[in-house]
Formats: structure tokens, C-alpha cells, sequence
């Protein structure tokens, strides 16, 4: 290898030969994974922390006037309107007694077009996903670790924003620009607050701000901000015990890691391997906007994807309530 020549990719299974593991943690047919930490104290320590009513959504509108940020090679959804006051302008709508009228509609989407949540199942290697079940019960939908097993437990616990952007004086982060779990830390710290044991992480970037800035530009060399991958991070979270990592980029991770060359690798050691929940597309910006003025960081996290059957992830629309 010369000078100029980059080092070779490494195999995720090289890469992650010796990380933790959460698989049989909770038995050998678990598939909520670290959601199994947000027992009913975790929800009344959640509770806690409101402390005016005030409730804040997280989804990101589906049909945004401005367009819908996707992972590249997914399309937004698309609506189509069925009915409307015009499908009775002629004969053929529908007749009920006593002449009423209505409309109808249906979109074409990704499950993960949108705010969403990933199945544990989402991502795998080595041929295995969540708690070692075998990738080939991903073939004609997620057999295991599936998104219906999470969006029948619900999602609710004490949630923290960590405003990265904020805390690094930017209107949005950069493009592949990374962050560790010192930098969560300190930016916590600088917040007034402490990460605690079975937080919902609850990063903000406003990265996603560029994509209506941009356009079709913004996916020109993409590559979004976000955690980097280290085996210190991973036992971080691990130790931690977070259940769910939710954040305002689509894919939560700086997408390429600039130390090693692999694509998403906390997708594969963070869900894969520890059963950490993944939610992306947030958006965090009335939250953020709140927080920054009262000085409240933490809050009532609460969420429950779509009970959909084999799927791989489902939309879902957030409530932080202070």
C-alpha cells in the first residue's frame, strides 16, 4: 500500500470482533432488546419532569410543501387523494342515505420515510440480528425482532435533549461532522443536567435544516454529522443502559466513519448487538427552542411506532412533554 492509498475497509465482523453483546440478556426470544429498561419506574421517573404541560410532537410532516428528507435510494411518500367533492360532479360517488359526502386518500411509502423507528431487526452482519436469531427470518418480512414487538410495548421513560448545534455555537452541524459520548456529556453538562442511567438520548443537529436549504445538493457526497464509533462509546451506552437513541438525522450515526471507512457501524453495534432502539427524522426544533429559553433539558418521552406485522420499521410521532 503507497502513501496515497487508503487502508482497506475493514469486515463489520473484524471491526466488531470483540464488542459488547446484550444478546440472551433478556432470554433467548426477546425482541425489544434495551427497551426491556423502561420498566413502570422508568416511566414514573419520566413523569417526573414535567412540569408545566407542555407538549411538544417530534414528527417531521409527511408531505412537507418543502420536501421530505429520505435515505438516498428511498423516495418520499406520496399521497393520493380518492375521494373528494368533486367525485360527485358526475354520477359514480357514493350514494348513502341522507346524501353525505366525504373524502378519502392513501399514501405509497417507506415504513421508514418518514419520523420513524428501526425494527431491532433493521440491520444486521455476520449473518445473525438481534439476539442471534438468523437472518434468514428477514426473508418476505422480519420474523423476529420485527417492529410489531416495540410498538406493542410502547416507548416511555425520562427523555434528555442534548442540543449538539447549541453547544457548538452552529446553526446546524456540519457535513460529517462527528461527536463521542464525552461530547454528549459535555454538552450536557453545559445544559445544566446529567445524563442518567436509562435516558432516552435525544440529540439535536439541525442538519436536515440544509436539505430544504439545499435541495437536490444536499445529497451531493452525503454524509451526515452524528455519534462516531469507538468500543469506549459502545460500553458507554452499554453501562448506561439506554434503550432508545433518537435523533434529527436519517440515519442517527456520521454515516461514514472517517476512522475505520464502514458505513453505520453503531447501527450494527449499538441495535445489532446491544439492542439499543434506534428513531430518526426527528424534529427537534420546537423542543430545542423551548428548552434553550426555560433551561429544561429533560422531559416525558413517549412513543409508539405502528403495530405493523413483519415490518422493518414503522413512522411514529414522538411526544416530549415538559
Amino acid at each position: 500500500m503507497t502513501s496515497t492509498e487508503k487502508p482497506p475497509v475493514p469486515e463489520m465482523t473484524d471491526l466488531l470482533a470483540d464488542a459488547p453483546s446484550n444478546w440472551g440478556k433478556w432470554g433467548p426470544d426477546d425482541e425489544v432488546g434495551a427497551l426491556n429498561y423502561l420498566t413502570a419506574d422508568e416511566v414514573l421517573r419520566g413523569i417526573q419532569h414535567v412540569k408545566k404541560g407542555e407538549v411538544h410532537t417530534l414528527q417531521r410532516l409527511i408531505g412537507d410543501p418543502k420536501g421530505d428528507p429520505v435515505w438516498p435510494g428511498r423516495t418520499p411518500a406520496e399521497r393520493t387523494q380518492v375521494l373528494d367533492e368533486s367525485s360527485w360532479d358526475g354520477a359514480d360517488g357514493p350514494a348513502f342515505p341522507g346524501g353525505l359526502h366525504y373524502a378519502d386518500d392513501k399514501i405509497n411509502a417507506f415504513l421508514q420515510g418518514s419520523t420513524q423507528y428501526d425494527a431491532l431487526g433493521h440491520v444486521w452482519y455476520g449473518g445473525q440480528i438481534w439476539n442471534g436469531y438468523d437472518a434468514r427470518t428477514t426473508v418476505g418480512g422480519l420474523d423476529k425482532a420485527s417492529v410489531e414487538p416495540i410498538a406493542q410495548k410502547g416507548v416511555v421513560g425520562r427523555g434528555i435533549l442534548l442540543d449538539m448545534a447549541r453547544f457548538r455555537d452552529k446553526a446546524t452541524l456540519d457535513k460529517a461532522e462527528t461527536f463521542t459520548h464525552e461530547d454528549l456529556q459535555a454538552c450536557a453538562a453545559a445544559q445544566g443536567v446529567t445524563i442518567e442511567k436509562r435516558d432516552v438520548l435525544v440529540i439535536r443537529t439541525n442538519f436536515l435544516q440544509l436539505f430544504h436549504e439545499q435541495g437536490d445538493a444536499f445529497y451531493d457526497g452525503f454524509c451526515e454529522p452524528g455519534l462516531v464509533y469507538s468500543d469506549g462509546l459502545v460500553r458507554w451506552f452499554q453501562d448506561m443502559e439506554i434503550p432508545n437513541l433518537v435523533t434529527d438525522t436519517i440515519a442517527n450515526e456520521v454515516t461514514y466513519d472517517p476512522n475505520n471507512g464502514t458505513a453505520l457501524p453503531l447501527h450494527c453495534a449499538l441495535m445489532r448487538n446491544l439492542g439499543v432502539t434506534l428513531t430518526e427524522i426527528a424534529d427537534l426544533e420546537t423542543l430545542a427552542a423551548s428548552s434553550a429559553e426555560d433551561g429544561q433539558y429533560t422531559f416525558l418521552y413517549a412513543a409508539a411506532p405502528l403495530k405493523v406485522h413483519l415490518g422493518s420499521g414503522s413512522p411514529v410521532n414522538p411526544l416530549a412533554i415538559k
